[in-house]
């Protein structure tokens, strides 16, 4: 059985569990991070807790649990069961008695073809609640995900009142247009830590990043759509509800995954 973190010690994953009568936990008041483990190096691990802190002091969630503590938790988990490659989820639960745990599993990764062939996605009307936030209140992106599944499509892009393509359910979106990088504002969406080498990257590559979301008006006007996140890096998108995209731009695409993915 593998191991976990709860409240800092390390304990077997069948004990990492939540209390089902807990106020705070039946309102999902909670936020978490999910980050990569590779070669046994914790990859971004500032930028996550950073973004934990954020998230924390968005929903007004108190807790006592450090920086220092929760990095050493993560080298507790590693040591305890000789982790090399793996995907780790940190969950911090408020209220009274705060809960902090720490659980992993494996490394995901996806086929090549996913890289040169591009994925299908789909539209799903809906916005994020408090979206610069990374909280458990997560319904709304889960119902979006299984019915792009049933469609055969990897991920779902969410849409605004708008008309306005802001992310995915567990991504953050992109356009490229000429030299320019479209994407939307931080303060309409979850700003991913990969997001932030996504853009270091496209700037690198000579690209002029602008805050403007793409619409369902000019999806495809684009010559390249890309979607990315911690687990994926950066993936194009070859179709949007059944239509086929642009993918002049792709290999830029694949330029800004390669310089993001060396930056871990």
């Amino acid at each position: 059985m593998r191991s976990a973190i709860r409240n800092g010690k390390v304990v077997g994953e069948d004990q990492a569990v939540l209390p089902v009568a807990c106020r705070e936990v039946q309102y999902s008041f909670s936020v978490y991070e999910a980050l990569r483990i590779v070669g046994g190096h914790i990859v971004h691990l500032e930028d996550h807790l950073r973004r934990l802190h954020a998230s924390c002091r968005d929903i007004s969630l108190g807790h006592p649990f450090s920086d220092a503590m929760i990095e050493s938790s993560l080298k507790d988990l590693i040591e305890a069961d000789g982790i090399s490659d793996a995907s780790a989820r940190i969950l911090i639960v408020g209220g009274p008695s705060p809960l902090f745990f720490i659980t992993y599993t494996e490394l995901l990764s996806y086929p090549e073809s996913f890289y040169s062939e591009g994925v299908a996605v789909s539209l799903y009307r809906g916005e994020r609640f408090l979206p610069q936030a990374k909280t458990s209140n997560l319904l709304m992106q889960y119902i979006a995900l299984e019915e792009a599944k049933r469609k055969g499509c990897f991920e779902a892009l969410l849409v605004n009142r708008r008309g306005m393509v802001l992310e995915g359910t567990r991504s953050n979106f992109y356009g490229i247009s000429g030299k320019r990088l479209y994407t939307a504002p931080d303060e309409l969406v979850l700003s991913g830590i990969t997001r932030i080498s996504v853009l270091r990257a496209a700037v690198e590559l000579g690209y002029e990043v602008s805050f403007v979301p793409p619409t369902l008006a000019n999806l495809h006007m684009f010559d390249a759509l890309f979607i990315s996140s911690t687990s994926m890096g950066a993936m194009p998108v070859a179709a949007v509800d059944g239509r086929a995209m642009k993918h002049d731009a792709w290999p830029a695409v694949s330029q800004i995954c390669s310089l993001e993915r060396k930056w871990e």
